[in-house]
């Protein structure tokens, strides 16, 4: 039975992550993340609390439990708090990447890592796997850096980037399209930019792509978004319109016109024909995404 380590389970790629492979009974799943609780102590599912940042800590955890797969889904993401908070963020994103892929070695355990579009400078998007990174602000610095360290660490390795993570979970912090539906359901002007493009990504999708990653034998780096490329304005309008909210309460305005604390790649997103292919992935477009995450909200009372 091979045995699956999830860190930042309680996240939203955790959540999604720690659903979809707690319920098969051929994998033998540790749930992990910073937190005390677990959001899903109702489950049954087992559940320890480890700090990544935390090497000694992180080192007893997997020599305990000797994982064949390390799925990392615990990131600091909030791109401008990484601007203004340097020493932590390189903590959350590099240190504990360190030290997982350290760890790693030393039971011969895959570790699947997921970077962001935010490793690119944003000026030719879309992106294949073979583009050369060249970060514009501290997160994408980071997240390069952490790749880089999964790399060089002499370990079975997957590295799957990501953009605009959207989903559903449990007391998790409002993605983008929650934020657009929670401010338009109570009736606020949101202003969105229209010159930074992407292929949002569903949370299901890049989980599943997680999974056949290492059910599959994969290894690299992998290119994960949805099955179009359009402006956040763009994707704010389709999100009002599949939730019946009120379209033009969404203003457009230039990313210049906004004072952010670290700079945006503006054309991104990415090409996804590799993991398509090697890993027999279609991807959801922003409206079946959108229509799925309606449906989920939905079942959950929370919409």
């Amino acid at each position: 039975m091979k045995r699956i380590l999830i860190c930042g389970a309680n996240g939203l790629l955790g959540q999604r992550l720690s659903l979809m492979l707690n319920t098969q009974t051929d994998y033998e799943v540790l749930n992990t993340s910073v937190e005390r609780s677990y959001v899903y102590d109702n489950k049954l599912f087992d559940y320890n609390q480890l700090d990544v940042t935390n090497r000694s800590d992180v080192k007893s955890l997997i020599s305990s439990f000797q994982p064949n797969v390390i799925l990392n889904a615990a990131a600091a993401t909030n791109v401008d708090w990484c601007e203004s908070n340097r020493a932590e963020a390189w903590k959350v994103n590099v240190t504990a990447v360190e030290n997982l892929a350290e760890a790693a070695r030393k039971v011969n355990a895959q570790l699947i890592h997921v970077s962001s579009d935010y490793v690119f400078d944003g000026k030719s998007g879309p992106y294949d796997e073979t583009a050369k990174p060249n970060p514009l602000g501290y997160y994408g610095k980071t997240k390069l850096a952490s790749e880089n360290a999964v790399r060089s660490a002499g370990i079975h390795h997957t590295i799957i980037r990501t953009n605009v993570l959207y989903g559903s979970g449990i007391g998790v912090k409002a993605n983008f399209a929650l934020w657009i539906i929670n401010n338009l359901k109570a009736g606020k002007l949101i202003t969105v930019v229209d010159d930074q493009l992407g292929n949002p990504t569903f949370v299901g999708d890049l989980a599943l792509a997680i999974i056949k990653a290492f059910e599959m034998n994969r290894e690299g780096i992998f290119h994960v978004g949805g099955g179009n490329q359009l402006s956040r304005y763009d994707f704010a309008v389709q999100t009002a319109e599949v939730f019946h909210l009120d379209a033009s309460l969404v203003k457009r305005v230039k990313t210049s016109d906004l004072v952010q604390a670290s700079p945006r790649p503006m054309i991104s997103g990415f090409i996804t024909l590799k993991a398509e292919t090697q890993l027999g992935m279609r991807f959801l477009t922003v409206q079946e995404g959108l229509t799925l995450l309606k449906h989920e909200l939905q079942s959950n009372g929370r919409n």
